[in-house]
């Protein structure tokens, strides 16, 4: 990236003067020698690129597991004026509405390690991971446009669920204004078959315990206890949410070209624009699919428990949403304007007495959670109100990649991993080696300096940490 100048402003924050826009960094721009150890990598020049967009408002934003992906920097968030502004499948992502969901529990570490193998095995079994698989449910075409319309209240309405499940979801599981006539008929076929399945890549199933608490109100708000068993889930739109990304990708390059973009991959179109107002209604329909998803993943996770651990409970603490753009207010020099923010690998940060988040929070802001890697802790934390004028009210959502995935495929036994993991006392039950070695522990960056950069920067609240005790891969 020799050419830009990136100077740094304060304690974790640095600016690219050129631009004039300011990014929140993470362990890749940690160092004085940035350029120097980022030569083969376009993030920086990717923020950059998103600076350029018509209609930004104040920053191109990169969060602290900021890396390298399609059209924006995965870790990449920017708001955009209604009226001037632009809506981009590139700043959203194929998998709309990758996301993050977390069940507390009432059993103990010791309690569930004596029957960890057999539940493992039957999650694995009962929730297909990896490309294409098809899962347990098997539905029509008419019930796949309720699901795009209602989320997770299709879920519940057929008896995957209470009623308590979708008041801890963000946006209670369902956008309004989705239109699932707008989502192609290619896009429902391949989603048709794939509900309550996790997939591959960066996606899992895991089981962990609560190791520590770092803040007891808001543990006790959250309904996290030190010792006690919970679950995170981490799975979208699955084909549907792809397809769909990649339909309106042609579609805004056919109506708009591409020749006066920075990148191809940031193709966009005018958020009040017939084109603009079609894909959101099919991005918010794949954002509902994906809510619905993970809600009869954790219906699937419940019966698993309920057969060896009868009198388990499992309760959902909250359900954030990682690639999507939404309409939301900020105060921008004094004046409250309304925006869409784009969340590329970021996760909403609401903080202390905003209504949009449940009410049972509101004294302590919305429940966050960073994923590691497999072998490595996961935090929960809560959002914070700084957060609203550092990064548009986002978090980072995971500890973000620091080798590709072809690379740590040729690089990283698979074998060596199992057994790294067996002396952490981590089972794992994965559907392929190549899964195994495409998300070894060394392939992310260090999920202790993202938290740290985090909490910091007052973005986000250090809550708990997590241990894994059992993985379940694509």
């Amino acid at each position: 990236m020799a050419g830009i100048e990136i100077k740094k402003i304060s304690k974790n924050i640095w600016e690219i003067p050129q631009h004039g826009k300011m990014i929140v960094p993470g362990r890749i721009f940690a160092s004085e020698n940035l350029v120097g150890k980022i030569k083969k990598d376009e993030t920086i020049k990717q923020i950059c690129n998103v600076a350029s967009l018509p209609g930004i408002v104040k920053y191109s934003i990169a969060l602290p597991d900021a890396h390298m992906g399609y059209g924006f920097s995965v870790g990449g968030v920017a708001a955009f004026d209604i009226d001037k502004g632009i809506i981009s499948p590139g700043g959203i992502g194929f998998d709309i509405n990758c996301g993050v969901r977390l069940l507390s529990s009432n059993l103990s570490k010791n309690e569930f390690l004596k029957k960890r193998k057999e539940t493992a095995i039957k999650i694995r079994k009962d929730i297909p991971s990896g490309v294409g698989r098809a899962g347990y449910f098997r539905l029509s075409e008419k019930e796949i446009k309720e699901i795009l319309k209602d989320g997770v209240n299709w879920a519940i309405r057929n008896g995957y669920g209470e009623k308590e499940d979708a008041e801890n979801c963000e946006d209670g599981g369902c956008l309004l204004g989705a239109e699932p006539d707008k989502v192609s008929a290619r896009a429902v076929g391949r989603g048709r078959n794939q509900l309550g399945t996790i997939g591959a890549g960066n996606h899992f199933l895991e089981i962990q315990e609560v190791e520590e608490i770092i803040d007891e109100k808001a543990a006790e708000a959250f309904g996290i206890k030190k010792g006690k068993i919970c679950v995170l889930i981490h799975s979208g739109s699955r084909g549907l949410g792809h397809q769909t990304c990649s339909d309106y990708i042609v579609k805004m390059e056919e109506k708009y070209g591409h020749s006066h973009l920075a990148d191809r991959q940031l193709a966009y179109a005018p958020i009040k624009s017939r084109l603009g107002e079609d894909y959101i209604g099919a991005m918010k329909s794949a954002a509902n699919f994906a809510f619905c998803n993970r809600q009869l993943i954790s219906h699937l996770v419940r019966e698993a428990f309920k057969k060896y651990f009868p009198a388990s409970e499992l309760k959902l603490v909250y359900d954030v949403a990682h690639n999507i753009a939404k309409q939301e207010e900020f105060e921008i020099d004094g004046k409250k304007r309304k925006l869409y923010v784009h969340r590329k690998g970021a996760t909403r940060s609401f903080g202390k007495g905003n209504k949009a988040i449940p009410k049972k929070y509101r004294n302590i802001g919305q429940p966050i959670f960073i994923p590691g890697s497999m072998g490595t802790a996961s935090y929960v934390l809560a959002g914070q109100n700084k957060a609203g004028k550092i990064s548009f009210s986002s978090a980072p959502h995971g500890a973000g990649r620091e080798l590709s995935r072809s690379y740590a495929v040729k690089n990283i036994s698979a074998q060596k991993i199992k057994e790294q993991l067996k002396k952490k006392d981590i089972l794992i039950e994965a559907g392929s080696v190549k899964g195994i070695a495409e998300e070894a522990p060394e392939a992310y960056k260090d999920v202790e300096e993202v938290v740290r950069v985090s909490h910091e920067l007052g973005i986000a609240k250090k809550v708990a940490k997590l241990k894994p005790l059992a993985v379940i891969k694509g």
